[in-house]
C-alpha cells in the first residue's frame, strides 16, 4: 500500500514519557528525583505534552505522581493506562486531556505489544464511552495491523498509537532487511489511519537513530518517547536530550517536506 507523500500540517508534537524518572526514585523509596520536575524541565525544553502510565502495579508512577501531574502542568497529560475499572475510575475522577489505553501483563519488564482491539471490540467499545463522554481524548496503543486499526476505529477512539518496538528492536541488532520491512509497514498502517480519520501517534523504543524515518510519516502527528530520553539524560542532561530529538524529528520533516515545515 505505497502511498506518495502528502505534505503534513502543523509541528509534529513530542510527547515525553517521564515513568522512568519514578524508576529511578523508586529504587531507593524516597522522594527524589521528582516525576513532576522532570516533566516541568521537559516541557521547558520543548515537549508538546507528557506521558505517564499508572500501572496496576504501581512499579513506578504512582497515584500522588498523577495528582501532581495534573495540577503542575501547563501542557496536555497523556495518561496511559490498562482497560480496567480501576483505573478508568481514576482517569474519570482527573479527566487528562488523553487517555491511552495499553495492555498489561505484571511480569513484563514493559509494554510487549500492542492492545488487540479486534478480539476485544465491544468490550473496549463500552469501556471507551464514559472516558469519551468525560472529554477525554482516547487513544489505543496498537500494533501496525489493518484489522486492529480497523478496530480502533469501530469502537470509537479518535487517535492510535503505533507500536514502533519491533522497527526499533531490528534496526538495534543489525537486521536491517527487516527493519525496512517493519518500516514499510509503520508507513503504509499510518496511511491506512489516516484515510479512516484517525489522529495518527506512534512511540516505543524511539532513539536518536530510528526517529527521523517515522517522524518523516506525513500522517503521524506526535511521538511519544521516553526511556531513551530519561536513560540519555544520565549522560547529557534532560533538556539536552529533548532538545536534540526535538531537533531531530524537525529536521526529518523539513528534509522530507521542505523548508517551513517542522
Amino acid at each position: 500500500m505505497n502511498t506518495p507523500h502528502s505534505k503534513p500540517t502543523g509541528k509534529l508534537r513530542l510527547g515525553v514519557n517521564i515513568d522512568h524518572v519514578a524508576t529511578v526514585r523508586n529504587a531507593r523509596g524516597g522522594a527524589y528525583p521528582d516525576p513532576l520536575r522532570a516533566a516541568m524541565l521537559a516541557e521547558s525544553s520543548g515537549a508538546d505534552g507528557i506521558t505517564a502510565h499508572l500501572r496496576e502495579d504501581r512499579r513506578h508512577i504512582t497515584d500522588t505522581d498523577i495528582d501532581a501531574l495534573m495540577s503542575g502542568l501547563s501542557v496536555p497529560l497523556n495518561f496511559e493506562m490498562a482497560a480496567t475499572d480501576e483505573m478508568q475510575k481514576i482517569a474519570l475522577r482527573h479527566k487528562p486531556h488523553a487517555v491511552c489505553l495499553v495492555p498489561e501483563k505484571r511480569e513484563e519488564r514493559t509494554t510487549e505489544g500492542g492492545l488487540d482491539v479486534a478480539r476485544e471490540e465491544n468490550r473496549l467499545a463500552h469501556f471507551i464511552a464514559p472516558l469519551r463522554d468525560a472529554g477525554c481524548r482516547v487513544s489505543i496503543f496498537i500494533a501496525a495491523e489493518k484489522r486492529q486499526i480497523e478496530a480502533a476505529a469501530r469502537i470509537g477512539a479518535v487517535v492510535i498509537e503505533l507500536h514502533t518496538g519491533a522497527y526499533c528492536d531490528v534496526h538495534a541488532e543489525r537486521r536491517f532487511e527487516e527493519r525496512d520491512a517493519e518500516l514499510e509497514r509503520l508507513r503504509d498502517m499510518s496511511a491506512f489511519a489516516a484515510s479512516l480519520g484517525l489522529e495518527v501517534h506512534a512511540g516505543h523504543g524511539l532513539t536518536y537513530d530510528t526517529v527521523k524515518p517515522v517522524a518523516a510519516f506525513p500522517e503521524v502527528v506526535e511521538l511519544n518517547i521516553g526511556h531513551f530520553l530519561i536513560g540519555e539524560a544520565i549522560f547529557s542532561g534532560l533538556d539536552s536530550a529533548i532538545r536534540r530529538m526535538r531537533a531531530l524529528m524537525d529536521d526529518a520533516r523539513r528534509e522530507t517536506f521542505g523548508e517551513g515545515v517542522a
